[in-house]
């Protein structure tokens, strides 16, 4: 079976379309009154965070990272099913605070946080993350103007890289976090402050992102803890909060096989046990955002046009780049491969000849799907890209050529 036949039987069948939330693909766009859209199927969500529980061992905190997508009713269900929120700006944090979660359970990171955000965030007393020493000098008069302690953390930028890696965020000079190097002096400096400004909580240390490979998240998670626990010998007050970051992976090509949850699992159990022996009270936290919820959306839009030229021929559709562009091979890949695509009224009809899926964009960059095979398609027929549900729509240039926005559902 093919990873877009895999996807496709994971959403499901409606009268021969593919379904999203058991309703058929002609129907839910009829539903939505126009396409391009994103839709994001609601169970798949909740099976991937059972998974997730199922495979990590008891008391390990599931935050998920709003970034990924931050569709204000995805969050709204995702805050019965996980145990925080991480944001990376002030209307992220807006909008995991509208859902009801404990301002505890929220922590901020991300390099370049304004000082508006910055007491936002002191205000709504969430977990800041403190990524240099001078955030620390905002974070305190923040915090004074307030009238509260400010809850934080350090994000250290780790002395190690993860192989394996899409995105490699430590291991060399980073706008991320503080170096491993510098944590200790600015812990004693919180130390020396001796004021009431400040409510230590503990570290925040993350690696890499979309790694498909177990093994290489387990050593990452292993140097992590060996890093915390030599850190935590600074620090001003007891330990509360492990971060030990996320990185787990989705599949995008053929050539990528998924990750497994096990090893990884089994691995945590054992740190557990250390973080435990040596930071009595703290608690590990995983933040996964593109691993929860990439795989559970679809990206849907319309063929407008079928032509052919020189030999090649082109499907033109309504949607393109400035909805997705990671598909479009544009979003930092040195090599662009195709992401799982399907023609969503007539996903079980047999592949025909080639065709290349363009975008309405005046631009070559404007790719879908590069000399794809797909059963015959033709105006009027859906295009479904899968593993649409993170970094998709608030990932891309949408004001680019000025067409109208998309719509997100949640079925």
């Amino acid at each position: 079976m093919t990873l877009t036949e895999a996807l496709a039987a994971r959403f499901g069948r409606h009268g021969g379309a593919l379904a999203v939330g058991g309703i058929g693909v002609e129907r839910l766009a009829a539903r939505v009154g126009s396409t391009p859209f994103f839709a994001y199927d609601r169970a798949l969500v909740a099976d991937r965070v059972a998974a997730v529980r199922g495979a990590l061992p008891a008391g390990i905190h599931l935050s998920y990272a709003v970034k990924a997508n931050p569709m204000p009713a995805l969050l709204q269900h995702l805050s019965g099913l996980v145990d925080g929120f991480d944001v990376a700006s002030g209307l992220e944090l807006r909008a995991a605070l509208d859902t009801g979660v404990r301002p505890t359970a929220v922590s901020f990171a991300g390099p370049g946080k304004t000082t508006a955000e910055l007491a936002q965030a002191v205000a709504a007393g969430v977990t800041v993350e403190l990524e240099s020493e001078l955030e620390l000098a905002r974070v305190r008069a923040a915090a004074a103007e307030a009238g509260v302690a400010a809850r934080v953390a350090v994000r250290v930028n780790p002395d190690f890289a993860v192989r394996g890696s899409g995105m490699r965020l430590g291991g060399g000079p980073q706008q991320f976090g503080v170096d491993a190097e510098r944590v200790p002096e600015l812990l004693a400096t919180m130390g020396a402050m001796g004021d009431s400004d400040l409510e230590f909580q503990g570290f925040h240390v993350f690696a890499g992102s979309q790694n498909l490979r177990a093994e290489e998240i387990c050593e990452a998670q292993r140097r992590t803890v060996d890093l915390v626990l030599a850190l935590a010998e600074h620090a001003p007050a007891p330990v509360r909060y492990v971060n030990v970051g996320g990185g787990f992976g989705i599949p995008y090509t053929a050539r990528d096989t998924a990750l497994d949850l096990a090893p990884i699992g089994e691995n945590l159990a054992k740190l557990t046990e250390v973080v435990a022996a040596g930071l009595p009270g703290a608690r590990i936290a995983v933040e996964l955002g593109r691993y929860l919820v990439g795989e559970a959306g679809v990206y849907v839009t319309r063929v407008l046009d079928r032509k052919a030229s020189r030999g090649k021929v082109f499907l033109v559709v309504d949607g393109g780049l400035h909805h997705q562009l990671a598909a479009s091979g544009n979003f930092g890949q040195a090599i662009r491969r195709n992401y799982p695509i399907a023609v969503a009224n007539r996903v079980d009809d047999p592949a025909g000849a080639r065709v290349s899926v363009v975008g309405c964009l005046c631009t070559p960059l404007d790719l879908l799907g590069d000399d794809v095979e797909l059963p015959a398609a033709d105006v009027g027929d859906l295009i479904v890209l899968f593993q649409a549900g993170a970094y998709g729509l608030t990932a891309s240039p949408t004001a680019f050529l000025s067409h109208p926005a998309p719509v997100e559902v949640l079925v």
